[in-house]
């Protein structure tokens, strides 16, 4: 069997140790005589299951206890439906921060829902190359909350800070203005302070695990703003009160998520020394890139995503013989996506050093051959 190094930005590259002990565990799980994925969501191995899994997460993050985690379906974009309709019974209007497509997509979503979405600041005069600072944040009077992308995968675009500070974001009357957060591209990269959050949200397969689940942590004094014509397999308290099972739940996904946890726990050591090993590996590949007189990324230094690193040729025409070479090298999918063009590297956690180091060595012999 032959592994390559798996650049996707999603479903991406999951630990190696974890897909080995998914493959042990397949058939029969801890001698009980079949596969998690056959288990009932509701005996108590499964129950065991998920409760550590929650567990450890909590222990990643530090989440205080006035918050909850749920474990739910659709993933992060159907969080930008079950966000508006949970967070907006008391009235008011949700505001954006638009920093490219992942961001534009929940704005869109907000307003075919609700008919209005208030863009509080945006990117798009610079091309989204670099996020809109602090002050540039401009909420609306009536603001139920502010949702930002924290790093937006497709540009690679990331924030450098959370709008508010320590301090959090306030209306001119002195009270709080809500924080929500898509962060499926940059959860578990590296610490967070979790309590400058009303709701973060996150994609399974980027950093969590394989598609198919999306995990959601909810500050407890807004699982009562819901409206009241929300679907009910969208409602944050149901889900809350019901320990993410309302229905059946992605079980396999979250046993897999769960195995995740665990290594990043007990393998990688916690979330300093994977933030440490993601900063190393995304310097390494913008010095590469920064070093040349072929690639090039437009991103402002500052906000340059750590996960998901877009690149262009100066000369397009050599695009296809550069992924042709690279996936012959055992670099896959490195292109970029439709919309944008180009290559890109996504360099999640489970992407290892040595696969950017082999990436670096690619493109720079590239270079000398091709450039």
């Amino acid at each position: 069997m032959t592994r390559h190094f798996n650049f996707c930005a999603g479903p991406a590259a999951l630990p190696e140790a974890v897909l080995a002990r998914a493959r042990d565990e397949m058939l029969d799980y801890r001698g009980r005589g079949l596969s998690v994925m056959e288990m009932s969501h509701r005996s108590s191995d499964y129950v065991a299951i998920a409760e550590r899994a929650e567990r450890d997460l909590r222990e990643l993050l530090a989440i205080p206890d006035n918050y909850r985690v749920l474990f739910t379906q659709g993933g992060a974009t159907q969080q930008f439906a079950a966000l508006p309709y949970n967070l907006l019974g008391a009235g008011g209007t949700a505001n954006f921060v638009q920093t490219g497509i992942w961001g534009s997509k929940a704005i869109k979503e907000a307003r075919h829902l609700f008919g209005d979405a208030v863009v509080a600041a945006s990117s798009e005069a610079n091309g989204h190359t670099a996020v809109p600072r602090q002050s540039e944040i401009e909420l609306s009077e009536d603001a139920a909350y502010l949702h930002y992308t924290a790093n937006e995968t497709i540009g690679g675009l990331e924030f450098d800070y959370t709008p508010g500070g320590a301090e959090g974001l306030r209306r001119r009357d002195g009270s709080e203005v809500p924080l929500a957060c898509d962060m499926s591209s940059s959860i578990l990269s590296g610490p967070l302070d979790v309590s400058r959050f009303g709701v973060i949200y996150a994609g399974a397969q980027k950093n969590i695990g394989p598609a198919g689940l999306v995990v959601a942590i909810v500050r407890d004094d807004l699982l009562d703003r819901a409206r009241a014509d929300m679907p009910s397999l969208f409602s944050y308290r149901a889900l809350a009160e019901a320990g993410s099972m309302i229905n059946t739940p992605a079980t396999y996904s979250w046993y897999l998520a769960g195995l995740v946890f665990e290594w990043l726990k007990d393998d990688i050591g916690g979330l300093v020394a994977m933030g440490a090993s993601n900063d190393r590996k995304a310097s390494k590949l913008y010095a590469t890139i920064d070093a040349s007189e072929l690639y090039s990324n437009p991103i402002a230094p500052v906000n340059r995503s750590r996960m998901n690193v877009p690149f262009v040729l100066a000369d397009s025409r050599l695009d296809e013989a550069f992924l042709a070479e690279s996936e012959e090298a055992g670099l896959l999918n490195l292109k970029g996506h439709r919309s944008v063009g180009g290559m890109r590297a996504s360099l999640y956690n489970a992407v290892p050093e040595a696969a950017v180091d082999a990436l670096v060595d690619f493109m720079s012999d590239f270079e000398k051959r091709r450039g």
